[in-house]
């Protein structure tokens, strides 16, 4: 006699003001949200009882939309905040990234690199965002460190996408197994939680042999690329000395460019970097939060939206808030410009559809729409609106409501991951004393080098 089948978990979520974000954009007063397992079946004003689920949330008219996405974050960077370097303060990018990030990355242990990403995601949660795009360094644990992230994203329950930092500042070529090796882990994978993608730090600290090793590698996958580019003028100062090409230029003759992979930054993106990331349809992550606070500059993200080029958002590791950051981006954008016409719909935009299709070209399963079919990430803001509500306000109530709003639920992958502010499957107290434990012994051995 076989046994009986385990029923798949469902959750219906009910009277929510409902973002769907959906191809006809429909805001929804109030209404019902049906999930089975991972997937979101149904969406709209359907009765209540319409189904028998595990477990019902009623959203009390709270404001009901898609989990948030994070193009590019530095999960590992955790253990820096409140962290000042020994020695004089940085006066350009060269320096904070040898006085800070360099030693920061050096120092850290494998149990280091899984609390770093544990809180983090546990931020991430509380923030809505359900999807996480990493870049990841730890020179001292570097084989196997990608595993250690993704034990993270599994015990939180987000999906990620990850890979390691390959450049030859610690010895040529250095990440390029970790990467090949985890690429392949993701690919044999049967469920879809995680991605992967082949990183490269910048062209500052990569040669021409690793980048063709990395090219030949990432060819032979048909994976994508995630490198930083034109973050600082160093950058495209060293690569135009050491090599007579332009950023772009460079990432193009040795088969980077494309349209998986993410370049992000772009600050001090040339005409022909610009145009050259256009025709190879690659995508472009923003992060104007650590630009701002690195001094670095402001990238031209509205010429090259109007390039055509999608423009995602990220947080370089400053926080795992994605609002925050198109309402960054948007205040950044004016106060260049000195234009208080501009930016507004495009910050938003931004976050909201190019981050989803940025996700859904590296990952299996379509996110982004409250919509069946969809992977069921869903958040559940305390934001209950005191003006109108609809597809013309929403922008607004998005950078001047919900960005101060708290976020009451988080649903990613159809799990309940985050509720009433506690994460109910991770001993929180634990990972938080464990945190604080590995913070002092990492700043103790950042001191040491100095």
């Amino acid at each position: 006699m076989n046994a009986a089948k385990t029923p798949m978990s469902s959750l219906l979520i009910t009277h929510g003001q409902l973002v769907t974000l959906d191809e006809s954009n429909r805001f929804i007063e109030d209404g019902n949200i049906y999930v089975e397992g991972n997937q979101i079946i149904d969406v709209g004003e359907f009765a209540a009882d319409k189904y028998r689920p595990q477990k019902t949330i009623d959203a009390r008219g709270c404001l009901v939309m898609p989990g948030l996405i994070n193009a590019h974050h530095h999960l590992y960077s955790t253990f820096a905040r409140g962290f000042t370097p020994p020695g004089p303060a940085p006066r350009n990018f060269a320096e904070i990234l040898s006085g800070l990030w360099w030693k920061l990355d050096r120092a850290l242990d494998a149990e280091d690199v899984y609390y770093s990403a544990m809180l983090a995601l546990m931020d991430a949660a509380r923030a809505g965002c359900t999807t996480v795009i990493d870049h990841h360094s730890s020179p001292t644990c570097r084989d196997g460190s990608l595993d250690q992230i993704e034990q993270a994203f599994r015990d939180i329950g987000l999906s990620g996408c990850l890979c390691y930092e390959v450049s030859d500042r610690n010895q040529p070529g250095e990440g390029i197994e970790e990467n090949e090796r985890y690429i392949r882990k993701c690919q044999d994978a049967e469920d879809g939680q995680m991605a992967a993608l082949f990183g490269l730090h910048a062209l500052l600290t990569l040669s021409n042999s690793t980048l063709q090793r990395c090219a030949d590698i990432g060819r032979g996958l048909e994976t994508g690329f995630h490198v930083h580019a034109a973050e600082d003028q160093s950058d495209g100062n060293l690569t135009r000395e050491r090599y007579g090409q332009g950023i772009m230029e460079r990432f193009q003759a040795f088969g980077i460019t494309g349209p998986q992979s993410l370049f992000v930054h772009g600050v001090h993106f040339s005409q022909q970097d610009m145009e050259r990331l256009q025709a190879s349809r690659s995508l472009l992550v923003n992060s104007p939060e650590s630009n701002l606070n690195n001094g670095v500059g402001i990238t031209p993200v509205l010429e090259l939206l109007e390039r055509g080029v999608t423009v995602g958002l990220g947080t370089d590791g400053m926080s795992s808030h994605m609002i925050s950051q198109a309402r960054s981006l948007y205040q950044q954008q004016r106060g260049q410009h000195q234009n208080p016409a501009i930016a507004f719909a495009e910050s938003c935009e931004i976050l909201l559809h190019n981050n989803r299709k940025i996700a859904n070209r590296l990952f299996r399963e379509p996110r982004g729409r409250l919509a069946a079919g969809q992977l069921a990430d869903i958040m559940i803001s305390e934001y209950q609106p005191f003006t109108p509500l609809n597809a013309d306000t929403f922008f607004g109530h998005l950078l001047f409501g919900l960005s101060f709003a708290q976020t009451r639920a988080t649903i990613a992958r159809g799990r309940v991951v985050m509720e009433d502010g506690q994460i109910p499957h991770v001993d929180e107290a634990s990972i938080r004393s464990h945190g604080l434990e590995r913070a002092t012994a990492i700043w103790k051995r950042i001191n040491a080098m100095s």
